[in-house]
């Protein structure tokens, strides 16, 4: 296999070779998925019977990091699940916007405040099952198993479990605010989330009208005509090779597809999509961001922001500076899209 420049001296031993044989404007053609029946229906019932539950959150605090005191909450997720999220308060001044902060597959080992503005609340939920926090609970804790827990139905496959959490984490992240001197009832939510948290903040977003635009970097779970198609070294592969032995759970994948649920979007979306991915293929994630961009062109209120690195789940030449100017542009972002009071 011949990769091509520059990725034969950036990656002279990968597998795989990461472009999938797109360049740019093969990757910018990509659309979303087709949408199955009872996409949209299905999301909003999840959604509508999530937002009636309290969240019953319940705080120790860890200590200072930076300018946030940070504490560790239990909070109420779907199915009655408790799980353990990071809540970082701003230590100083005024609360102007609050953020869900998901993570990729690796699960989460503390809070990052990379891509976080001055004023920000903020909650990093982790996915059930993932590490450090919830490892165990809720799901296998590896992503080849995790990424196929209970897709035997739609109605209990993990991805669409793990999306809703995020709408628990909202409501903790509300309910940890609420009563603190200068906090609005209806305070905007910004979403952030990478690789997995990308893929599944792009399916809760675009239900919930508490949060106000998002950032997703390389998402993943976006396009599965393009996604289980080729091989992968991420958590596709489980996906591709058990849907090889049982062609149904296609199906209930169709009905997670992240790229279907970004043509549901009301709000300004940043999307970070690589030029390279060994790990989630490039056409998967420009499939979410096709779906934004129809958002966009239906007038929903959706309005994408692209921004195209050049590899994504690896390190090469110029990656810090593109990781530097891609949380400032997140930062940006959220100023942007904050409401003026």
């Amino acid at each position: 296999m011949t990769l091509p420049a520059p990725y034969d001296a950036w990656f002279p031993d990968s597998p795989i070779d990461g472009t999938y044989g797109y360049d740019r404007d093969g990757l910018l053609a990509v659309p979303p998925a087709a949408e199955p029946d009872g996409f949209a229906d299905l999301w909003r019932s999840w959604h509508a019977a999530a937002r009636g539950v309290p969240a019953d959150v319940v705080a120790e605090p860890v200590g200072r990091q930076g300018a946030h005191d940070v504490s560790v909450v239990t909070f109420t997720a779907d199915g009655g699940l408790r799980l353990r999220a990071w809540l970082a308060l701003p230590a100083d001044g005024p609360v102007r916007v609050g953020i869900v902060h998901g993570h990729g597959y690796g699960g989460r080992e503390a809070p990052s405040f990379e891509r976080v503005p001055r004023g920000a609340a903020v909650i990093y939920p982790v996915a059930r099952g993932l590490v450090s926090l919830n490892a165990g609970v809720g799901a296998p804790a590896t992503s080849d198993a995790h990424v196929l827990a209970g897709i035997e139905d739609v109605e209990t496959y993990v991805l669409g479990r793990c999306a809703v959490d995020l709408w628990h984490a909202a409501t903790a992240l509300q309910e940890a605010l609420a009563g603190i001197d200068g906090v609005p009832a209806d305070l905007p939510l910004y979403y952030v989330g990478g690789s997995f948290g990308g893929g599944v903040g792009a399916l809760a977003v675009p239900w919930d009208d508490r949060f106000v635009g998002a950032t997703l970097e390389v998402p993943s779970f976006g396009q599965y005509d393009e996604r289980l198609a080729v091989p992968c070294t991420g958590s596709g592969e489980a996906q591709r090779r058990y849907v090889a032995e049982h062609p149904r759970a296609r199906a209930v994948l169709a009905l997670t597809d992240a790229s279907v649920a970004a043509t549901y979007a009301r709000v300004p979306v940043r999307v970070e999509c690589a030029l390279w991915d060994a790990h989630v293929p490039p056409p998967g994630q420009f499939g979410v961001a096709a779906g934004f961009a129809a958002a966009e062109r239906a007038g929903t209120g959706a309005e994408l922001e692209l921004a195209v690195l050049s590899a994504g789940h690896a390190e090469y030449p110029g990656h810090a500076r593109e990781m530097a100017a891609a949380f400032a542009a997140t930062r940006a972002h959220v100023e942007r899209v904050l409401p003026r009071r």
